[in-house]
């Protein structure tokens, strides 16, 4: 062999000295040739790497919150309210784990329609024609029928009325979103064709925990607000009265939390009312949205810190997965008490 290509040979084999790495945890998954242990599962998913490490992260900082007595926030799109992820959020709200709301339009709507009758599980492939000509709308694969939303359009004209009624005795004409969902939990106790139990509007208003909706004319309640004033011209909603309301509640909080399920303005409405606080002292965002595009949605925790939506010091991360699969396992690992665990 030539000099030269003894040369090549040793320049080859020449590695880097590595930096020591073992102060790091070590990369490791769950063991299931063990009895299975629910806590020891979940907690092998914060050194399982990629998102399951993030997963991790939020079981803590949520088990944080809790510790610490923090009032918690929770947003969450509409969609969670279309799929079974709505079981969930009741039971939070039943069992007062969260203490303020934030949901768009159809998170309330599809609230009240599925306490009277279910939606139903399709496909997502299903020919938006064959769906259109059968009278049946769809959320991804979750099938829901023209006649339920009717059914809403009844119960909507009966809480605007006694809603209008009511405050007409106080010479009151204008109300706020949250007024509005409340009188929807009253409505709901009332309605025997209603299951009021499986709704968690129906426990936000027994247990006095606001539910803000600041978007709530984007959809069926504002197509009705739009037939219901050619009768009832004096009837308005002023969502700067919850603004106020939300605000006052962050303020008179020592500790706040975020638990964030998508984006939109449920998300933005909770983020926006604790800059008047310096921001959240925990969150947790559950989302496939990415921040590359500028949206309010994809924005990150770190983008919130720059306008103080989040205290620059504050545990946070970002679960990037639908919250479908993610949200259930984290609250069975922090809302529920199966085993103590830090």
């Amino acid at each position: 062999m030539s000099k030269e290509k003894n040369q090549d040979k040793k320049l080859y084999y020449q590695v880097k000295k590595s930096t020591d790495l073992s102060n790091l945890p070590e990369i490791k998954g769950y063991d299931f040739e063990n009895q299975f242990d629910f806590n020891d599962f979940l907690e092998s998913f914060s050194t399982t790497g990629i998102q399951a490490t993030n997963l991790g992260e939020a079981v803590h900082i949520i088990r944080a919150m809790i510790r610490e007595d923090a009032k918690i926030y929770l947003s969450f799109t509409s969609n969670m309210i279309s799929s079974g992820v709505r079981e969930i959020i009741k039971y939070l709200v039943k069992q007062k784990k969260v203490h303020i709301l934030s949901t768009a339009a159809g998170g309330v709507e599809e609230d009240v329609i599925k306490s009277r009758s279910p939606f139903r599980l399709g496909n997502f492939e299903t020919s938006g024609k064959t769906l259109f000509d059968a009278g049946v709308g769809r959320i991804g694969n979750i099938f829901g029928t023209n006649e339920q939303y009717s059914y809403f359009e009844f119960f909507m004209r009966k809480a605007f009325d006694r809603l209008r009624e009511e405050k007409e005795k106080e010479g009151i004409t204008i109300v706020s979103p949250s007024q509005i969902i409340k009188m929807f939990g009253k409505i709901l106790e009332e309605e025997k064709d209603y299951d009021h139990e499986s709704s968690y509007i129906y426990w936000a208003y027994k247990n006095d925990i606001s539910v803000y909706c600041p978007g709530i004319v984007d959809g069926a309640i504002g197509d009705m607000l739009y037939f219901y004033k050619k009768t009832h011209k004096g009837f308005t909603i002023d969502p700067t009265l919850d603004h106020e309301k939300i605000i006052d509640e962050t303020m008179n909080s020592s500790k706040t939390g975020a638990i964030v399920l998508g984006g939109g303005i449920s998300k933005h409405y909770i983020l926006n009312a604790n800059i008047f606080k310096e921001g959240f002292d925990y969150a947790v965002y559950i989302s496939t949205a990415t921040p590359y595009d500028g949206s309010d949605s994809g924005g990150n925790e770190e983008e919130a810190k720059t306008w103080a939506k989040i205290k620059i010091d504050a545990p946070h991360t970002k679960v990037y997965c639908d919250a479908s699969i993610a949200f259930p396992l984290i609250v069975a690992g922090t809302f529920i008490k199966i085993k103590d665990k830090n």
